[in-house]
């Protein structure tokens, strides 16, 4: 290798193998060192609420890359290793046995943990969380037939591990302190689709319940006690009530934060020597003109690319739309763009047979955002529809039979 410079990722998952390989394809010919808190090869994480915890996909499946990809590309992967300390004057990580490593660029890929309310009981046998394969694997052996679930917090990986139980025949109650499941990400209206949907398949669906303790004996947990005094008996318990970034390096390292790492356009942090991908990337996206953290595979898959440019000292904004995708029962979704705050959603097709297109329109009528239900290849219109910022005829939107080419005001 003719180039003498060090670039450092810390965090071994999605965003930072595809550092490191996004490094490799743009020709970086320096040491490139990957840092992995798990002792897994770096891997995917949706599976783990989907095909894995289905049963359909092996750890090998999913994995970035295998293991002699790492060798062939000169990737220094320290598996069960991360940085416990960065000095940005120096340039130095420290590791967890007090060495320090040297870069000239840095890459954060930290990602998030589950998020853990203090709810008395939490850390009792047989409440999980899910994040890693082991937290999916152990979940999955409590899933037999006739078991019985309860899922506090109705979001993505509690639905998505509600249809795989119910699927295996295990009783399951979801509780939720919102009105509706997915109520922040999706709205009333496709909130109440997902309630029908997953109460047609016999799940005790509870919405504004506070969950008070979760009941134990002989330190595992058996049941969950909510504040109205019911108690509802458990032979498993998943807390899914959310994400937490691991930010706490970059923030002892004194960048700046804004609910995540703050990167710019092209993923830059306070520091010029420094990125931020992934979970962790409170990025300002030059597409929609403000700063978003999105927690999803596609950033993640994406960012990395745009982060290695930067680091080559070729800065390039990332202006993909946010991206995420389900798979619950015989339901197939994908949303893209974003819609924090809309006026109206217009639907497109047969919600009863969950075969439609939602769009979020603003108060001019310009589409912010889509889901596609089980309907698939309008993805590069739908983006288009979103980007061109144009008004839209809602009428026109809302009719199967106009094509999505022809809905502009």
């Amino acid at each position: 290798m003719s180039s003498n410079r060090t670039f450092v990722i810390v965090g071994g998952g999605l965003a930072g193998a595809k550092t490191a390989e996004a490094l490799r394809e743009k020709d970086f010919d320096g040491s490139i060192v990957l840092l992995s808190e798990e002792d897994h090869l770096p891997y995917e994480r949706p599976p783990l609420s989907k095909e894995h915890m289905a049963g359909k996909k092996s750890l090998a499946e999913f994995t970035v890359h295998h293991g002699d990809w790492y060798r062939d590309h000169h990737v220094d992967l320290r598996l069960g290793t991360t940085a416990t300390a960065l000095d940005r004057d120096a340039h130095l990580v420290t590791l967890p046995d007090g060495s320090t490593l040297g870069y000239d660029k840095l890459a954060l890929a930290t990602g998030s943990r589950s998020r853990r309310p203090p709810i008395p009981g939490a850390d009792a046998d047989g409440v999980h969380f899910l994040r890693t394969v082991e937290e999916s694997d152990a979940l999955l052996d409590a899933l037999s037939p006739g078991a019985r679930l309860v899922v506090i917090g109705a979001g993505w990986i509690g639905l998505e591990v509600t249809a795989v139980a119910r699927d295996r025949g295990v009783i399951v109650t979801v509780l939720e302190a919102a009105e509706l499941p997915l109520l922040a990400a999706l709205g009333a209206e496709m909130g109440t689709v997902f309630a029908e949907m997953h109460r047609e398949h016999g799940v005790d669906l509870r919405f504004q319940a506070r969950v008070e303790e979760i009941t134990t004996a002989d330190g595992r947990a058996t049941g969950v006690r909510l504040a109205s005094g019911d108690v509802l008996a458990a032979d498993a318990v998943l807390v899914a009530v959310g994400a937490q970034p691991n930010i706490e390096l970059a923030e002892s390292a004194g960048l700046t934060m804004d609910g995540g790492v703050v990167v710019d356009s092209a993923l830059r942090t306070s520091d010029p020597d420094i990125v931020a991908v992934g979970d962790i990337a409170a990025h300002f996206h030059p597409v929609l003109d403000t700063r978003i953290r999105v927690e999803h595979w596609a950033n993640a898959l994406n960012q990395p690319a745009a982060a290695a440019a930067t680091m080559l000292g070729h800065p390039t904004d990332y202006t993909n739309l946010p991206y995420f995708f389900t798979d619950q029962y015989d339901l197939g979704m994908e949303y893209v763009g974003y819609a924090p705050h809309y006026a109206r959603i217009v639907v497109r097709g047969d919600v009863a047979r969950r075969e439609f297109v939602a769009f979020w329109l603003d108060g001019d009528h310009r589409v912010l955002a889509a889901m596609n239900v089980n309907v698939w290849d309008v993805g590069d219109v739908v983006r288009a529809l979103i980007l061109g910022r144009m008004p839209v005829d809602p009428v026109a939107l809302s009719d199967p039979n106009v094509p999505l080419t022809e809905v502009a005001a």
